[in-house]
């Protein structure tokens, strides 16, 4: 079957735009993965949880749950904990996945006081490794599960039962908003970011139903709680940088991790945002395409109405933007751009795109005075060519008229 790959960048696995029931793509990424994995794993799985819970979408709402632990004892924080992934090889992230074997099980999404929720709400009220037993129905098969907005995960099997063996030490934090019956989910995961808990430790807590008033908790997939989390707090922070005055010149940032090329420009104007994405061919979501395919989406000043056709980098970017200007107690328009390269070609989830945002805008910038300086200096580093990215770009294409009108006037 041909398929258009530009429908395979906007889709990216999750939409079935192709109109195939799977996604060859995934599949093939799947089989390579297991052809060089020699794990082999049993029906009673004994290891220390990083935590790790998963609560998956199809069927919703009855959706499949469970808790992941690698077969080994000891400090596994590192396996789900995505702010610490890019100080290792994508080889180890994947290695770390792989070996997190998931016990599940089906319920209710309202059945949030279900005895395996209630124990799965207790490994995600920890930021510490916990000591369980899983008993699988049957051995899994070694395979390695993908997708565009969650982190890589390993083999599942239906579970029997699983058992905290460990001490459970909650944190003070999480605990606080989970047994606070009164505080809207919303409010919650504010404050659990303020108070400096990571954000996939939110998403976490959110995902089993852990936050919102009584009688209105819910099991939330997984993938969904990672682009809520984002999202509620990207647009908490941007109400903020909102209050601060315009920085007074363009920054620029340009950073190039794991075959993938960041550019950020903070322009010397009110807070609006865009996110755009060039997959070149042999790119996970480009793979055998004959062009580069390239995405995007935007907002302006009063922000968005509808859901963005970019998907869950677009918060995640947005996110790590907004806590930048924060930092800097000052607002810009923000506008970041992303080349993937033929290198990189699994999806490994949108943490990659806020972890990646995230360090490169703590470096310092180069500041310029104008647009057209701008786009000279970021053509050296593009290898889609400059004039591309300007033509696609709503933003960019907005602050040259501007500029242009500018010197008219003068």
């Amino acid at each position: 079957m041909n398929i258009k790959y530009s429908l395979c960048v906007k889709c990216r696995g999750g939409r079935n735009l192709c109109g195939l029931t799977y996604c060859p793509l995934l599949v093939e990424y799947n089989i390579k993965l297991i052809s060089k994995t020699l794990l082999k794993f049993n029906r009673e799985i004994f290891g220390s949880s990083p935590p790790s819970v998963f609560v998956g979408r199809i069927g919703y709402p009855y959706v499949s749950i469970g808790p992941a632990t690698p077969p080994v004892v000891g400090d596994t924080s590192v396996y789900d904990l995505p702010e610490l992934w890019l100080n290792y090889t994508l080889n180890d992230i994947l290695s770390y996945r792989l070996a997190l074997i998931r016990g599940k099980c089906r319920v209710r999404v309202v059945d949030v006081e279900n005895d395996v929720v209630l124990k799965l709400q207790e490994l995600a009220l920890t930021l510490k490794p916990v000591d369980i037993e899983v008993y699988l129905t049957r051995i899994p098969r070694p395979r390695l599960v993908l997708d565009e907005h969650m982190p890589p995960m390993g083999p599942s099997s239906p579970m029997e039962k699983f058992k905290i063996v460990g001490n459970v030490r909650g944190d003070r934090r999480l605990e606080k908003v989970y047994y606070d019956y009164d505080l809207k989910a919303r409010n919650a995961i504010i404050l659990l970011y303020e108070s400096g808990i990571p954000v996939s430790a939110i998403q976490r807590i959110l995902s089993v139903g852990g936050l919102g008033r009584r009688g209105y908790r819910r099991l939330v997939p997984t993938r969904w709680s990672i682009t809520t989390v984002d999202s509620i707090i990207s647009d908490y922070l941007v109400s903020k940088v909102k209050e601060f005055q315009v920085i007074s010149e363009y920054h620029v940032y340009v950073d190039y991790i794991m075959d993938n090329l960041f550019i950020v420009i903070l322009a010397p104007r009110p807070w609006s945002f865009e996110w755009m994405e060039a997959w070149f061919p042999g790119s996970t979501w480009n793979p055998q395409g004959l062009k580069v395919e390239i995405e995007g989406d935007y907002e302006g000043y009063t922000g968005r109405t509808t859901y963005p056709e970019i998907g869950g980098c677009y918060y995640a970017s947005r996110l790590a933007v907004a806590e930048a200007l924060l930092r800097m107690k000052r607002q810009a328009t923000a506008i970041l751009w992303r080349e993937i390269y033929s290198g990189f070609n699994i999806p490994v989830g949108v943490w990659f795109v806020r972890e990646c945002l995230r360090r490169i805008l703590r470096k310092k910038p180069t500041k310029f005075n104008s647009i057209t300086s701008v786009l000279s200096h970021i053509a050296k580093f593009t290898r889609v060519n400059i004039n591309t990215w300007i033509d696609r770009s709503y933003l960019v294409k907005t602050l040259l008229k501007q500029e242009t009108i500018s010197k008219y006037v003068k």
